[in-house]
């Protein structure tokens, strides 16, 4: 039997609440999310970053429908709880972060993110009074689907050009008072900050792997207090190089021997309805 979207989203939130560190693995289409379900991950997520690329466009380019569009298919694919990068909302209003959370529940989403950057370079980030209310809008309109949404806010300083490490528990708070259940701050430089975000907070964290040299161990992330691993374009960007590597050769040597370093997968069995 078909799994509902309640004993999904019950799911998701169950994992939040165990014992245990988990992974939630970052998608690009419908068969790398049945392959990463065939892999035993428990839950799936989206990149903004991907979901771009994909449309030959630069992150923050994609609008709502597009978004969705990418998740769709995704969620489709697997059993799996599947939770989308929002990015900001799609909009600057608290509505439009509102109306994000509700359109990505009507699409079989259970969770979601919103964060705090504005995608305008000259004033990276939301002030943090007006990030905290979108914060809120995006909390209440998650309260009022059907299900349990699990809403993720982030704090982007890191990766926006802000070097402010105290702004960034002072926001991460702030979401957390707003009613966030997850809390992130991608491109935290250092397992010590790792640590001490996790301890100035009570709700669970996610942190991003994805970046060189600020991609830890899950061992010490867990030690660390941190609850989710999220891998952001990682995998995406493995794949992508790969192929990058093959065409080069065709071009350049006028040979396919990366067909013989192909992976052997059973695409017959990972695709089967």
């Amino acid at each position: 039997m078909p799994i509902s979207q309640s004993e999904k989203a019950n799911a998701f939130a169950a994992l939040h609440q165990g014992s245990e560190i988990f992974v939630i693995a970052n998608a690009f289409d419908g068969c790398s999310a049945r392959m990463l379900d065939a892999l035993g991950f428990n839950a799936i997520a989206t990149s903004s970053w991907v979901q771009a690329a994909l449309l030959g466009k630069m992150d923050g380019n994609t609008t709502r429908e597009e978004a969705l569009a990418h998740a769709a298919p995704i969620v489709g694919a697997t059993d799996l709880p599947v939770s989308a990068d929002l990015e900001k909302g799609f909009g600057d209003t608290p509505e439009d972060a509102a109306a994000t959370i509700r359109e990505a529940g009507a699409v079989g989403l259970v969770g979601g993110s919103i964060e705090d950057a504005t995608g305008d370079p000259s004033a990276a980030i939301y002030d943090i009074v007006h990030a905290a209310e979108r914060v809120e809008a995006a909390v209440e309109a998650a309260r009022e689907l059907p299900f349990k949404f699990t809403l993720t806010a982030r704090a982007e300083n890191f990766v926006r050009g802000v070097d402010d490490f105290d702004d960034t528990i002072e926001r991460l708070q702030a979401f957390e008072k707003a009613g966030a259940d997850v809390l992130m701050s991608p491109g935290l430089p250092s397992l010590d900050a790792v640590r001490q975000v996790c301890s100035c907070v009570t709700k669970p964290v996610n942190f991003m792997a994805g970046i060189p040299g600020q991609s830890f161990s899950k061992a010490d992330l867990a030690a660390a207090g941190v609850k989710r691993i999220s891998l952001a374009t990682s995998l995406y960007t493995y794949a992508i190089t790969a192929m990058h590597e093959a065409a080069k050769e065709i071009q350049d040597k006028g040979t396919f021997d990366y067909i013989d370093r192909t992976t052997a997968v059973d695409f017959n069995t990972i695709l089967k309805d």
